[in-house]
């Protein structure tokens, strides 16, 4: 079934509940639709009665905050054993590889990689665990952590339900104008239908008939 067709057979409350526990879980590591849960969730919201955007957002919020603290004191207590034990589990996610672009990030931009890292896929399911692993300052992870969750999950939150909120409201008068359209054009068409009729009924009636010809001539 479709997220959001899921999302929508639930309470608010459950709503709630399953955009923070979905996000918490993959930003402590475990790779998990947040992004698309979120979205749908806001997208929600913003023609449902029940779902109120700001409680989504905190609730969002909230779930990315906590989830990547939880998998930063993973990653510190496990080290790179954990990264280890994650590759071989989690091939596809946790590969030499996207450790290695994860940890370059890191190295490049420190506490920025956490805050950035929360608007990429691949980096939301590492920042976590990655920086307890790589042993950054807990102070410096928790304020990138608490300004990414904000921005992204807040952020991502509002635009969303506004961005419906108009698109329900020009298709609604989209509808009308389409209507209005279609009639025309409908109109049209059988007005210009007739008129050809007319045109190859006066052209028949002026083209004089052959005369028959005798075996003879």
């Amino acid at each position: 079934m479709h997220v959001q067709e899921w999302l929508d057979s639930v309470p608010p409350l459950a709503v709630y509940a399953v955009v923070a526990l979905v996000i918490g879980l993959e930003s402590l590591g475990i790779p998990l639709p947040g992004e698309i849960v979120l979205v749908s969730a806001a997208l929600m919201s913003s023609s449902h009665s029940g779902i109120d955007p700001f409680v989504l957002g905190a609730c969002a919020t909230a779930g990315a905050v906590i989830g990547d603290s939880i998998g930063y004191a993973i990653g510190r207590k496990g080290g790179r054993p954990l990264l280890a034990w994650l590759a071989k589990k989690l091939p596809k996610h946790f590969s030499e590889a996207h450790v290695a672009t994860a940890e370059r990030s890191f190295e490049k931009w420190g506490m920025w990689a956490v805050f950035f890292g929360r608007f990429v896929a691949l980096l939301r399911i590492f920042a976590g665990p990655l920086a307890g692993v790589l042993q950054m300052p807990y102070w410096k992870f928790l304020i990138a952590n608490i300004l990414g969750g904000i921005v992204w999950a807040g952020g991502t939150t509002a635009v969303v339900h506004y961005v419906g909120i108009v698109a329900e409201d020009w298709l609604k008068r989209f509808s009308y104008v389409g209507l209005l359209v279609a009639l025309a054009i409908g109109v049209g068409s059988l007005l210009i239908v007739k008129r050809r009729a007319k045109r190859n009924e006066s052209a028949a009636e002026k083209t004089p008939e052959a005369e028959p010809v005798g075996a003879g001539d």
